[in-house]
């Protein structure tokens, strides 16, 4: 009873603080100074339409290498866990010929071969066009990866090469860092995109190194979560 009365006294408290913020909030009516800078001078000083790509690409470079390096040591961390129970699970697959893996079932294989294609174009367009529509590199990274795990679901038996991906997430690292130094050298900072020519507002090859930034981060997200994929599947 006692239990009951405090987990009721509990609900009740919550629910009078959510009522208070709910109840005290306001809709701006304005832009702060801060925000109207990003939004007003964000798309003529970065030539990106997409003023949250530009952002977090170039106002926020050292944030969104943060981001990268936390991906990383998770994609680490995970392989490096299931690592040695991985291997004991082959070993006793490999003695035991009975536990082979159960195929997947018809609407699986087929929403593969229809949807596959699909997918990873769609992610190859979230990736290249971040700078001039939604999405970007980590949203077009995490669809790559959907389809990744799409794959590995209507084929159970097929093995990804992680030392690969490994390679091409490290030198898109590389190559992401020495794009940040370039900015450092020859713009105004790390990761400053301005180093290559803006070109003209709203075509394909704009925005200067926005596109290759995000052609990089979406290459490093989707080998990364495709990595997470492949060892717990395994």
């Amino acid at each position: 009873m006692m239990r009951r009365a405090i987990a009721l006294l509990t609900v009740l408290l919550f629910a009078v603080v959510f009522w208070r913020i709910v109840g005290g909030y306001t809709e701006l009516q304005a832009l702060r100074p801060l925000a109207w800078y990003y939004v007003v001078r964000g798309p003529v000083e970065l030539g990106a339409p997409n003023i949250v790509t530009g952002i977090l690409i170039t106002y926020r470079g050292f944030d969104t290498l943060g981001e990268v390096a936390v991906l990383f040591m998770v994609a680490a961390s995970v392989g490096a866990l299931l690592k040695e129970e991985s291997n004991a699970a082959s070993a006793a697959a490999a003695d035991e010929t009975t536990l082979a893996r159960r195929p997947a079932g018809e609407i699986v294989h087929t929403g593969k071969q229809v949807l596959l294609p699909m997918i990873f174009t769609f992610g190859c367009y979230v990736i290249l066009n971040g700078h001039l529509s939604a999405g970007g590199g980590f949203q077009g990274g995490a669809i790559v990866a959907s389809a990744v795990m799409l794959m590995m679901l209507a084929r159970p038996g097929s093995a990804l090469n992680v030392a690969l991906l490994s390679v091409v997430e490290s030198l898109a690292g590389v190559i992401y860092v020495c794009i940040g130094i370039l900015g450092l050298v020859l713009a105004g900072g790390f990761l400053d995109a301005r180093f290559l020519p803006r070109g003209e507002f709203g075509a394909f090859f704009s925005a200067g190194a926005i596109p290759l930034i995000s052609a990089l981060l979406g290459v490093k997200v989707g080998t990364e979560l495709s990595v997470i994929i492949d060892r717990f599947r395994s």
